[in-house]
């Protein structure tokens, strides 16, 4: 390569750099020009009317300027104060004579307007967020404006801003904008002092800690008038209920919302006070305004509870009567939704309160962004300690949705037969048929197998059962079941009335009456009802159909058949034991003989027996006498049992001869 080209390379070379180079430059130019920027505002003069500022006022940071600003107003040393606002719209003729006016009038509407907590303002110069958990995406990042508070004019909002501003060659400084100066003159109209703080003398407008003198005073006689007002209005709605008629609806609605309308003008006549008669100061009226707005909120949503209890007591009164499954479907569905609805009002009225209350409190960037990085922990310690109550509160709402039971339902839970009688956010209210209260939780409710038997239809098919003797009479027993079962009311579809033997044993028969009725309750009372009928006829007309246990206490028996029976067979029987016993005689007699040649006997031993003889003879009559006395029965009856004592006793009388023979021989 020759010399020349070799030398163009590098110039070439070197002009690329030297390009690149520059751009670099400028580019990094550009960036800290940037950043500059988004850090402060850059202007050719601040406050020119006013000189320079004191050495005491510190403007270094957002907490050093607002601090400064309270307490130079605290000290009414204004002509330092002012030099924290931004006059730059302002001539230097009327910055020095409005200044010290303005700052004067922006610390009052502060104090009064909007409790600042200064403290809570950033620290640093640049006022970047400092959030240790990283969470905030705008941890880090430097601000040049940030707002202090918000106030309500003429129903207008008007910010109260800081905004950092650096003069050439100078530290940058935190300033009022020049925005919130001009609408100063407009917060002090609405927040400044009012007519009545004219007479108050000066000695008594003197701080005394957070409050000023006359403050203390006046809350203790300011508060007590108030609860009086209320204590009136309280008396008035009563006294308005009781000259209602009495038991209507209007007069119920109006002793519901005593306490609740009592309140609310309370909260009213608190409001019109702070308005137009009296400003306190900031921490006081604050405080109001939230329970204010806390006090109002509670009190209409109580009142439109109290109108949703009064629809549901009347229609409970002019539609149902006492809340059962008889009543129509279309009735108790709607008060069902009733009772949904009042837990959707309470549900929209506390979350309402909640939105509003925190709109109208500001909360500082600081602050509320403490509690948005903490507010996945908080959900979950709330989460965890409130399960029960939040569990129930959705099983509430799918009890309203899915609608499995409705008020007035009659229901088997827990083998107790309940009526419906409320649906809330964490129970459900039960009548027991002994007119006891059951409070269930939803969750445990919901839970819990049972059995709606108002879910479809309220018409039950009940069964009837009863214990007779063998020989009732089935077809009677029908016959009267049917007879009754159509004389009650409550019993419907006779087609289906049904009688029958459904089981037995030794010595009773199973009969089942089954029967379709209106509604459970109705039902159990008619079966009950039909089952003393039935009671009542079978002891009145056939007593012998009662379930009986059977002993023999003869040789007659009903198994034998009738009566002339019954004594035909015992004849034959007595005559083949008469033969026996003829041949048992001849046999004792010859056994007699032999004996008595061999053993005989003495006179006092056949005397004893003989009166053995007697004693047995009597015995065996009066015996029969008393079971006869005992067992009455038929005259055939009674002569059978005769001649069977009989032939007994004579068989009894042998038998006690061939004894004391047997023992003569002996």
């Amino acid at each position: 390569m020759k010399a020349n080209d070799v030398w163009r390379v590098w110039l070439l070379a070197a002009v690329m750099l030297m390009l690149s180079a520059l751009c670099v430059s400028q580019a990094q130019a550009a960036q800290e020009g940037d950043n500059e920027a988004g850090r402060w505002f850059s202007v050719e003069s601040l406050n020119t009317g006013l000189g320079e500022p004191p050495d005491h006022v510190q403007r270094g940071s957002p907490r050093e300027t607002m601090r400064s600003l309270m307490e130079l107003t605290q000290k009414e040393d204004f002509a330092a104060a002012a030099h924290i606002l931004n006059l730059s719209e302002l001539s230097p003729q009327e910055q020095r004579e409005k200044g010290e006016r303005l700052v004067q009038e922006l610390g009052v509407a502060l104090r009064r307007g909007e409790w600042l907590r200064v403290s809570g303002l950033s620290g640093r110069q640049d006022a970047a967020i400092e959030d240790p958990s990283g969470q905030n995406p705008r941890a880090g990042v430097p601000r040049r404006n940030i707002e202090l508070a918000s106030f309500q004019a003429d129903g207008e909002t008007y910010d109260v801003r800081l905004a950092r501003y650096r003069v050439d060659g100078e530290e940058p400084v935190w300033l009022i904008m020049p925005d919130t100066v001009s609408s100063i003159p407009l917060l002090y109209d609405e927040y400044g002092p009012s007519g009545f703080e004219d007479y108050i003398p000066d000695r008594l407008k003197t701080s005394l800690g957070m409050l000023k003198a006359w403050e203390w005073i006046a809350i203790p006689i300011v508060l007590p008038a108030i609860a009086l007002l209320g204590w009136a209005i309280y008396n008035l709605a009563g006294l308005v209920a009781r000259w209602l008629p009495e038991g209507g609806s209007r007069s119920f609605f109006t002793d519901r919302i005593r306490g609740p309308l009592a309140f609310i003008v309370m909260s009213l006549a608190t409001q019109m006070l702070l308005d137009y008669v009296v400003s306190f100061s900031a921490v006081i009226t604050t405080t109001l305004r939230v329970l204010l707005i806390l006090v109002l909120g509670w009190a209409a949503g109580i009142i439109a509870l109290r109108l949703v209890d009064t629809i549901m007591v009347r229609m409970m009164r002019r539609f149902m009567g006492e809340i059962d499954d008889t009543s129509p479907k279309e009735d108790r569905r709607l008060l069902t939704s009733l009772y949904a609805m009042r837990r959707i009002i309470i549900l929209i009225m506390v979350t309402a309160v909640s939105v509003f209350v925190l709109s109208q409190i500001q909360i500082f960037e600081t602050l509320g962004l403490s509690i948005l990085a903490s507010a996945s922990v908080g959900a979950v310690l709330v989460g965890i300690a409130g399960q029960a109550v939040l569990s129930n509160i959705l099983s509430s709402f799918q009890l309203a949705l899915a609608k499995p039971i409705r008020i007035g339902d009659l229901v088997m839970f827990e083998d107790q037969w309940c009526y419906v009688e409320g649906i809330f956010y964490t129970f459900i209210r039960l009548r027991v048929w002994n007119e006891r209260r059951l409070l269930v939780p939803v969750t445990y409710f919901a839970s819990k197998p049972f059995e709606n038997m108002s879910a479809q239809s309220t018409h039950e098919y009940r069964c009837l059962e009863m214990k007779l003797h063998l020989s009732a009479d089935i077809g009677r027993i029908r016959e009267k079941f049917v007879e009754f079962a159509k004389e009650e009311d409550s019993v419907v579809e006779h087609d289906r009335l049904l009688c029958y033997v459904t089981g037995q044993t030794d010595m009773a028969q199973t009969i089942a009456c089954y029967l379709m009725t209106t509604d459970p309750m109705s039902g159990w009372t008619a079966e009950m009802l039909i089952r003393e009928r039935l009671l009542a006829f079978v002891r009145d007309n056939h007593p012998e159909w009662w379930p009986r246990e059977v002993m023999a206490v003869g040789r007659h028996d009903v198994a034998f058949g009738n009566v002339s029976e019954a004594r035909d067979a015992s004849a034959d029987r007595s005559d083949s034991e008469q033969g026996a016993d003829e041949d048992v005689d001849e046999n004792t007699e010859e056994g007699f003989k032999e004996n008595a040649e061999e053993s005989p006997g003495s006179d006092d031993e056949e005397e004893t027996r003989q009166g053995a003889r007697e004693g047995i003879d009597k015995d065996s009559k009066k015996g029969f006498k008393k079971d006869a006395s005992e067992s009455p029965g038929s005259s055939d009856e009674r002569n059978a049992a005769t001649d069977l004592r009989k032939r007994d006793m004579e068989k009894g009388r042998k038998r006690s001869e061939r004894n004391a023979r047997g023992d003569r021989s002996q």
